[in-house]
C-alpha cells in the first residue's frame, strides 16, 4: 500500500509503499500483508570505506538544533534513537519557520531556469520531506498519546505551510515559462517529467482558486488532515481494545503450536508472567498474526466467531467510531473536487493516475464476470467438503466458517498443512534466498549492516546495497514484527532519502536512496528464530519489489527517482513481479530449508505449493473488486448528503462481488484505512490494475524460461534499441513503437537513460513508458523487428492475468 503522507503537496510524492491484504483473508490481495520477523544472525557491518550516502540538506546552526535531533544540522541517517514526542512541537516549528524564509527568498529570485527553480525547491521540500518523514515513521511505529498530541498540535501549521508551498503563483508561473519556452524541447525526459507534474500539482492544490474559494479549499484541506488522522489513530485504538483471556485449553483447540506460544507470550506482555504455550492463560487479539490463527484453525465456532465479529466491527461504535468521520471525508472531498472543477472526487484521484474512471470500471467489470462462477463453485466445493466430513456446520456455513474450512479443504485436496510449511521457512534464511535472487536478476549485492544507522526499535535490521563493483547504491531498514500495542497494522514501504543529484555531498555524484519496510509478522517465539508462513514469505518479496524500485533507480533527478513520480496504480507493479518468484522451484527451494536439520523442502511439497497457489482464486478475486468497487462508487456516484448510508452501497456493491452476502452488522468501511486514511482514495482497483500488469510481465519471463540465463541482468543480449516513438499528433488512441529486440519476448518496457532497454533497469529506472500517462504501457508481444501497438488510457492483458491465476483456460 502506498502511504500517501502530506509531506509535499508540491509534488505530491507517494512516500510509502504496502503491498495490499486487508487481514480477513491472508490470502486475498489485500492490505495487510503480514509482516516480516526477522533475527537474523547477519550481523556484518558494511566495510568503513563506504561513500558517505543519505544526507539531510544542512541547516542552519542554531541553539535549539544542539538538544533537538531535528534540528541536527547534517546526518547521513536520521536519528531515530533520539526522536521524543518533547522534540515535535519545537522541532517542527523551527523548522517550518526557516523553511518559510527560504520560500519567501526563492519567490523574490526565482527564475525560469533549473538552478534558480527547481534545485532551491527541491532542497526546501526535501527537508520537510525528510524531517516531516521521520515523525510520521514514528507515529506508525512507535505511537503514544503524547506523539499523537504534539503531531495534533503542529499539523495544522505544516499543512497551511504545504498549501502556501503548492498554491505559490511565482513558482507556478515559473515552471509555465519553462513549458512554454524555447528551451523546452532539449531538457531530457524526466526533467519535462518534472516540469508538467508540478504544473498538475500547482493545479490541484488550488493555484488557480483566489479569495473565498482559496480560503474554502484550504479549510478543506486541513479539516481532511485531521479527519484521516482521527481515522487511523480510532483503527489502532480499537485494534488494541479487543482481548480475550483464554484460560481453559479446550476453547482453543486445533490452534497450531506458533498461535499457542504468540498467544502465551502475548499474555507474559499483559501481565500473565507464568503463562505458557501448554498451559496458558492465552490472550487473542486482532492483530493479524492472532485474528488469522483463530480464523483459520480455531474449532471452537463460537470462538471463532466472537473474534470475526469483534474484527469485523472495529471502530464502529462508541468514540472510537468512524461513521461520522467518513462522513465528512466523504463530503469534503466531493466539496473539494467541486471547488477544483470536477464532477467527483475520482475524478481529481485520476488526473494523477494512469486510469480513467470508464478504464477502471470497464476493467472491475470484465474481472468481476470472469470470477463469478469460480467463486461460486468455491463456496459449492466448501460446502459439499464440510458436508462429507460429518460437521453440523455444514447446513449453514457463514462468514466466521469460511477461512476454517478453506484450510482444511486446502490440506486434503492438497495435502498441503501452511502451518507444517514454517519449519522450512525462518526468516534469516529467506532473507538470504530474496538477497541472493536480487543478485541474479539485478546484479546487486544486499549486506547486512546493523548498527550503521540508528534504529527505533531493537528488533529493526538495516542493509546495505551494493553494485557488482562493490559501491553501495542504497540502505534500507526492516521492522519485521508485530507490536499491537504501538505499530499499526500492515506491511509497507516508505520512503527516507531519495536519490538526488542535487543533494548529494561528500563528492559523491548523487545522495543515495534509502528506504525501510515494515511488516508485521509474528515475532520470535522461544528461542526459535521467526518461522513464516509461505503467505508471509509472499509478503517478503512483495515489500522488497517495492523497496527494490526506489533503491535501483539511476535517476539522478530527485522529483522523478525511484517511486516518486510514478502513477499511483503502477507502483505495485514491481512487488507483485517478485512474488511470482516465490513460486519458482530454484529461488524457493533455496530459502526452503528447515532451521533445525537444514533439509530442503521436498520436492514433491514443492509440487503441492504451486498446485494450490490458485486454490479459491475466484473467492478472494471477488474480495479485491468488492473492495475496489465499492471506493470507486462512494468517490462517484454516492450523494453523502443523500439519503443513502455507506453501508447501503456496501451492501449493494456486496451483491454483484459477494457470493455469501455480508453480515448485515458488516462495518469493514470503518476500518479500510486504504481510501479513508491512506492514499487510495479512489484508487483501490491499483491492486488488481498492477496484478493484471505484473501477470503480463512475468509472462515474458515464462517465456523466455525462468532459468534461462539470457532474461538476467548481465546478459547484453537483451537490449532493445528505440528506433523511434511518435506521440499521436490527434486524438487518435493509437500510437506505434518501433523498436529491435534481439533475442527475447518482453511486454513490459522500462526505458534507461540512453534510449536503451535493460532488465537491470526493470525496477530502477523512472522514465519509464509503462508509467508515463503521456505515453502509456505496451500490450501484447514483441517480436524481432516488432511494431508494437499501444492504447492509450487502455487496460492492461488481463487475459495473461486471468490464465494465470486460473480463472482463464
Amino acid at each position: 500500500m502506498l502511504l500517501l503522507s502530506s509531506a509535499l503537496f508540491t509534488a505530491r510524492l507517494p512516500l510509502a509503499v504496502a503491498s495490499a491484504r486487508l487481514v480477513p483473508n491472508p490470502t486475498a490481495r489485500l492490505l495487510l500483508f503480514a509482516g516480516l520477523p526477522s533475527s537474523s544472525p547477519l550481523r556484518a557491518f558494511c566495510p568503513r570505506a563506504r561513500p558517505s550516502p543519505a544526507t539531510c540538506s544542512a541547516f542552519s546552526s542554531a541553539t535549539m538544533a544542539a538538544d533537538n535531533p531535528l534540528l541536527v544540522a547534517d546526518f547521513d541517517f536520521p536519528p531515530f534513537d533520539r526522536v521524543e514526542p518533547s522534540h515535535v512541537r519545537p522541532g517542527i516549528s523551527e523548522l517550518l519557520t526557516r523553511l518559510e524564509s527560504e520560500l519567501e527568498e526563492l519567490e523574490k529570485g526565482v527564475e525560469p531556469s533549473w538552478g534558480k527553480l527547481v534545485e532551491p525547491l527541491e532542497r526546501i521540500t526535501d527537508r520537510l520531506e525528510v524531517i516531516w518523514g521521520m515523525v510520521d515513521h514514528l507515529k506508525a511505529v512507535k505511537d503514544s498519546a503524547d506523539l499523537r498530541a504534539a503531531v495534533e498540535e503542529v499539523q495544522p501549521d505544516k499543512v497551511k505551510f504545504l498549501l502556501r508551498l503548492g498554491q505559490s503563483k511565482p513558482i507556478y508561473e515559473a515552471f509555465k515559462a519553462i513549458r512554454n519556452s524555447s528551451d523546452w524541447e532539449s531538457l531530457n525526459d524526466a526533467r519535462k517529467r518534472i516540469v508538467e507534474a508540478q504544473i498538475k500539482e500547482a493545479v490541484l492544490s488550488g493555484v488557480a482558486l483566489e479569495d473565498e474559494q482559496r480560503e474554502k479549499f484550504n479549510q478543506i484541506e486541513q479539516e481532511l488532515e485531521k479527519l484521516t488522522q482521527k481515522f487511523s489513530e480510532n483503527v489502532l485504538d480499537a485494534t488494541k481494545k479487543f482481548e480475550k483471556v483464554i484460560t481453559d485449553k479446550k476453547e482453543i483447540d486445533g490452534l497450531p503450536a506458533t498461535a499457542l506460544g504468540l498467544a502465551a507470550q502475548t499474555a507474559v506482555s499483559k501481565g500473565h508472567e507464568n503463562a505458557t504455550a501448554e498451559n496458558g492463560p492465552w490472550i487473542i487479539t486482532l492483530d493479524a498474526p492472532s485474528y488469522i490463527a483463530v480464523m483459520q484453525h480455531a474449532r471452537n465456532r463460537a470462538l471463532r466467531e466472537e473474534v470475526y465479529r469483534a474484527y469485523l466491527t472495529r471502530a464502529s461504535s462508541g468514540e472510537l467510531d468512524n461513521t461520522g468521520i467518513i462522513a465528512q471525508i466523504l463530503k469534503l472531498r466531493l466539496e473539494k473536487a467541486k471547488i477544483l472543477g470536477y464532477k467527483n472526487y475520482a475524478e481529481v484521484s485520476m488526473a494523477q493516475k494512469m486510469a480513467t474512471v470508464d478504464r477502471v470500471e470497464e476493467l472491475l467489470e470484465k474481472l468481476r464476470a470472469a470470477s463469478w462462477d469460480h467463486a461460486v463453485k468455491d463456496m459449492e466445493d466448501l460446502k459439499s467438503f464440510a458436508k462429507d466430513s460429518g460437521s453440523p456446520e455444514a447446513t449453514d456455513l457463514t462468514h466466521w466458517d469460511l477461512n476454517f474450512w478453506s484450510e482444511r479443504l486446502r490440506e486434503s485436496k492438497y495435502d498441503i498443512n501452511e502451518e507444517a510449511l514454517r519449519p522450512y521457512f525462518a526468516l534469516p534464511k529467506v532473507m538470504d534466498g530474496l538477497f541472493t535472487l536480487a543478485n541474479k536478476l539485478f546484479g546487486v549485492n544486499v549486506e547486512p549492516a546493523d548498527g550503521l544507522a540508528p534504529v527505533w526499535h531493537s528488533d529493526v535490521k538495516f542493509y546495505c546495497v551494493k553494485d557488482s563493483s562493490n559501491s553501495p547504491v542504497a540502505y534500507f531498514y526492516f521492522d519485521p514484527y508485530s507490536r499491537p500495542s504501538e505499530k499499526r497494522g500492515g506491511a509497507w514501504m516508505n520512503v527516507v532519502f531519495s536519490r538526488s543529484r542535487v543533494l548529494a555531498r561528500n563528492g559523491l555524484p548523487a545522495r543515495l536512496p534509502v528506504a525501510h519496510m515494515v511488516c508485521n509478522q509474528t515475532p520470535p517465539v522461544g528461542d526459535k528464530p521467526s518461522l513464516m508462513t509461505f503467505r508471509e514469505v509472499e509478503t517478503v518479496f512483495h515489500e522488497f519489489g517495492h523497496a527494490l524500485q526506489h533503491m535501483l533507480t539511476k535517476q539522478d533527478e530527485g522529483y522523478v527517482a525511484g517511486i516518486r513520480g510514478v502513477e499511483w496504480d503502477a507502483v505495485e507493479l514491481p512487488s507483485q513481479f517478485m512474488e511470482n518468484w516465490c513460486y519458482h522451484k530454484d529461488t524457493l527451494l533455496s530459502i526452503a530449508k528447515h532451521y533445525e536439520t537444514g533439509e530442503t523442502l521436498p520436492e514433491e511439497i514443492y509440487a503441492k505449493l504451486v498446485a494450490a497457489k490458485n486454490f479459491r482464486a475466484g473467492t478472494f478475486s471477488l474480495r479485491q473488486i468488492r473492495f475496489a468497487s465499492v471506493d470507486m462508487e462512494l468517490h462517484t456516484t454516492y450523494d453523502p448528503y443523500g439519503s443513502l448510508s455507506i453501508y447501503d452501497v456496501d451492501r449493494r456493491v456486496a451483491e454483484r462481488t459477494q457470493v455469501l452476502a455480508p453480515l448485515p452488522e458488516d462495518r469493514f468501511l470503518c476500518s479500510f484505512s486504504h481510501i479513508f486514511a491512506g492514499g487510495y482514495a479512489a484508487g483501490y482497483y491499483s491492486y488488481k490494475w498492477a496484478e493484471v500488469l505484473s501477470a503480463d510481465a512475468f509472462s515474458a519471463f515464462e517465456d523466455a524460461g525462468l532459468d534461462n540465463e539470457k532474461v538476467y541482468f548481465h546478459q547484453k543480449e537483451i537490449r532493445i534499441d528505440f528506433r523511434q516513438l511518435r506521440k499521436p499528433e490527434d486524438d487518435s488512441e493509437t500510437q506505434f513503437l518501433h523498436l529491435e529486440v534481439e533475442s527475447l519476448h518482453l511486454r513490459c518496457l522500462f526505458l534507461s537513460e540512453d534510449g536503451s532497454l535493460h532488465l537491470s533497469h526493470f525496477l530502477g529506472t523512472t522514465a519509464c513508458f509503462l508509467l508515463l500517462r503521456s505515453v502509456p504501457w505496451l500490450v501484447g508481444s514483441i517480436c524481432q523487428y516488432a511494431r508494437i501497438q499501444r492504447f492509450l488510457g487502455h487496460q492492461p492483458n488481463r487475459i495473461r492475468f486471468l490464465e494465470s491465476v486460473a480463472l482463464m483456460s
